[in-house]
């Protein structure tokens, strides 16, 4: 159960089984580094996961599965630099050291403190001997200096008198296991693990990654401000220890800090991990000086972040904004990584990238534009890699792969296992070619929201371009339809990975990866119309570019071809020919048939055969597309696709989804809120709740769903507001959910050079507050009319009745 006011989220009492997905959700983190919200004295196990993990820090290992040799990289299992254990002593000597699965639990909570990024415990412990023990702890990852975290610990003795023994460690030893059906995958990524010390109070630990060869380094210090009787330096193998005997008596409390450095390789400004890691602990100051700084960074973050909602919606999307800032913070701006999309909080996907930026930019853009900037500079710097996979499967152009991580290589795994069977199965999911329009996407949306020239004119035209070109290619001609097709992809349903009974992989025609080729194709062309003639020679020395590729592009943005079927469109060619499913009895047979490829498979049948997606495929274009946008886009391509056709779409599809993925509630509850407003809560409620509640069985607690958590605030941010940045302007079109925003709502943004720049929605109205500055006014669009800000003034205006 949660509970807590505004700004906190809380857990009361142990509960085992839910250690996993309250680690995950209580994961701190400043986007350099992550560490998961585990108990200290805890070691990995079935009940517990103590996970560090910093951004882009990848290895690659090959394990040997299902009789054959496999590679994957992975983000890895960083040394455990929260371990501290403790244990009462007294004349009856010292107890075992206190652990909630050994001894007695009288009381427990933790509170994660959303506004200031502080994670609490307080435990109390009875051990065999009845002694009572309590614990406080207020941990944090430093926002301001990412490479610093902090522990402090608080020990009272309730009925007993002796010493307190405590052990503040450093381990090495941890491995991935985080994930239980990646267990039979090689995990042992560290090597070369030196455990040492470098003052009396100082502990470290170096090692390194096994293949990628990353340094790693941390450095503790534990003190007292309380007496100590004695303490001792203790290294083991792959672990470097620090043990303090405390006197205690009872009614008294005693404190201990431990602050650590941890650097990598991949740090900046240093030159050597250890000695940063050393130096940097050595002149920290105390916790509660470390503790000002760090709720000062969070303040700040809040205030670009602004977000008022209100109700159990406003407490969640606060949870949700909380995830996002700390898994992609300033400081990732001068970071070289991606969107993880299960964050820093654990090993599911093995920390890859896929297109869960999609969902995450948007947001950033009108937050932290320069977080966006650096995380599609992500993409350009692996453009060489895109285009090289592109010619070595036939093409030209670039084709990015659907899972990345350090280098830009595909990353997604040849086969994954079916827990229900038991069976390692052909993965195909490297045809989701798809991803490559949603970078493209993502440069675009960036573009019109910042009014950030350079970077379009630079790399991301180098970008877009290459993605064009490899659509091109892709696009073959068929004389009897006199349209282009694109053949042998996966679509963002992900269930169908071929035809029934077919030798080859992938789906022909898929709707999303054509209307979206299409779109990419035309933004290509407007781009080459509008860059300086300068840099346009430069693009074509560059990358070879002539006039007649150009030519061709517009002929393939008009004549993509759509598949329809019974006056909707259809997810690929061929769609219509599959059975229909008896969802009715697959959900009578099963508890929860969200993953209904895994049931099929292990009845021994295949997902392929029926008219059955995962998520939403289709209606995807419905939520990058606004509808007047998306109708003009079929338009363009030669088809209709009025409001009695779209929604003909959506029942279609909404009736056939068994929404196997967080993703799916957000998309359907976008789409919904515009095209039937009275179903849309059920869906936008179950993507608030999706990680909060682990409704998709038990994959929380291996990392967070990022993409549908930023999903979230950008459905209030642009979703329910229709706010569109374009033609120099704000856009606003309204679609209210009332059960989400009540009587109103706000929130801040930050637009072309407008810090702070505020809207308020409420029923039938918009109020928009731009603050003083140089800049020039923002021009808002409404459906009825155009109204003029200049900064310094507010505006109050009435919305046209829908």
């Amino acid at each position: 159960m949660t509970s807590g006011a505004e700004g906190t989220w809380s857990y009361e009492g142990y509960v085992p089984g839910d250690e996993h997905l309250r680690e995950a959700l209580c994961t701190l983190g400043n986007g350099v580094f992550a560490t998961r919200g585990a108990l200290p004295e805890c070691t990995a196990d079935e009940v517990h996961y103590p996970g560090t993990y910093a951004a882009g820090c990848y290895d690659r290992l090959t394990s040997h599965v299902a009789g054959r040799d496999v590679e994957n990289e992975d983000l890895v299992n960083l040394p455990n630099w929260l371990t501290l254990r403790f244990r009462p002593r007294d004349h009856r000597g010292p107890a075992d050291w206190l652990h909630p699965d050994q001894d007695r639990v009288l009381e427990h909570r933790t509170t994660l403190f959303l506004d200031s990024g502080i994670l609490e415990r307080s435990t109390r412990y009875q051990d065999p001997q009845d002694r009572r023990t309590a614990v406080r702890q207020l941990r944090l990852v430093h926002m301001a200096e990412p490479q610093l975290a902090a522990l402090r610990s608080e020990f009272t003795a309730e009925n007993w008198s002796g010493e307190l023994d405590v052990e503040s460690a450093l381990d090495g030893t941890v491995r991935n296991a985080g994930v239980p059906r990646y267990r039979d995958l090689n995990g042992s990524h560290l090597v070369d693990v030196h455990p040492g010390f470098a003052a009396p109070r100082h502990i470290t630990l170096r090692c390194r990654t096994r293949t990628s060869d990353l340094r790693i380094a941390l450095a503790a210090r534990t003190t007292s401000p309380d007496p100590v009787r004695a303490q001792v330096v203790d290294h083991h193998t792959g672990r470097a220890a620090h043990l303090l005997h405390l006197p205690l008596t009872q009614g008294r409390t005693v404190t201990v800090d431990k602050t650590v450095a941890l650097y990598t390789s991949r740090s900046t400004a240093i030159s050597d991990p250890l000695w940063a890691a050393v130096d940097a602990v050595g002149r920290a100051p105390g916790f509660d000086e470390l503790l000002a700084s760090h709720l000062t960074a969070w303040t700040q973050l809040w205030r670009r972040a602004e977000l008022d909602v209100p109700d159990e919606a406003g407490h969640i999307l606060r949870l949700h904004l909380f995830h996002v800032l700390q898994t992609l913070s300033p400081h990732t701006a001068e970071l070289d990584v991606g969107v993880p999309a299960r964050g820093l909080h654990g090993e599911a996907y093995r920390g890859h990238v896929f297109w869960d930026e999609l969902f995450v930019l948007p947001y950033l853009n009108l937050h932290f534009p320069e977080v966006s900037r650096a995380l599609l500079t992500y993409r350009h710097r692996r453009l060489g890699a895109a285009c090289r996979a592109a010619h070595d499967a036939g093409h030209v152009g670039a084709m990015y792969p659907w899972q990345s991580g350090s280098d830009g290589r595909e990353e997604t795994q040849r086969l994954h296992l079916n827990p229900r069977s038991g069976r390692w199965l052909p993965d195909h999911t490297h045809l989701q070619h798809h991803v490559g329009s949603a970078i493209a996407y993502n440069i675009w949306r960036y573009a019109e929201a910042t009014g950030d020239a350079e970077f379009l004119h630079t790399k991301g035209a180098e970008t877009v371009l290459q993605i064009a070109r490899f659509w091109a290619d892709r696009a073959v001609h068929d004389e009897d339809l006199g349209r282009y097709r694109i053949r042998g992809v996966v679509g963002p349903d992900e269930y169908h990975d071929a035809y029934p009974g077919a030798d080859r992989p992938g789906v022909d025609d898929n709707a999303y990866t054509n209307v979206t080729a299409a779109w990419v194709l035309a933004r290509a062309l407007d781009l080459l119309d509008t860059l300086p003639a300068p840099r346009r020679v430069e693009l074509a020395e560059r990358i070879g570019f002539d006039g007649g590729e150009a030519e061709a592009w517009g002929d393939i943005a008009r004549r993509l071809y759509v598949p329809f079927h019974d006056g909707v469109i259809s997810q690929f060619e061929g769609y219509e020919e599959l059975a229909e499913l008896d969802w009715d009895a697959y959900r009578k047979r099963y508890d929860d048939i969200r993953r209904l490829d895994r049931i099929l498979e292990a009845e021994g049948d295949s997902v392929n055969r029926y008219r059955a997606s995962k998520q939403a495929d289709v209606l995807m274009l419905g939520h990058l597309f606004p509808p007047s946008e998306l109708g003009a886009l079929m338009r363009g391509l030669g088809y209709e696709l009025d409001d009695t056709i779209w929604r003909r779409t959506v029942d279609h599809y909404l009736r056939r989804t068994s929404h196997g993925s967080t993703l799916s509630g957000l998309v359907h509850g976008w789409v919904l809120a515009r095209a039937r407003r009275a179903e849309a809560w059920n869906f936008v409620h179950e993507a608030l709740i999706g990680d909060i509640a682990d409704v998709q069985g038990g994959t929380t607690g291996e990392g967070i769903h990022l993409g549908a958590m930023a999903g979230t605030l950008d459905l209030v941010q642009r979703g329910l507001t229709g706010l569109q940045t374009r033609d120099e302007a704000l856009w606003l079109d309204p679609a209210p959910l009332p059960e989400l925003t009540g009587s109103g709502y706000g929130f801040t943004i930050r637009y072309r050079g407008h810090w702070g720049v505020r809207l308020r929605l409420g029923p039938g109205r918009v109020h928009l507050t731009v603050p003083a500055s140089d800049r020039v006014p923002i021009l808002l669009e409404l459906p009825d009319r155009a109204v003029s800000v200049r900064p310094g003034e507010s505006c109050d205006l009435l919305l046209p009745r829908g």
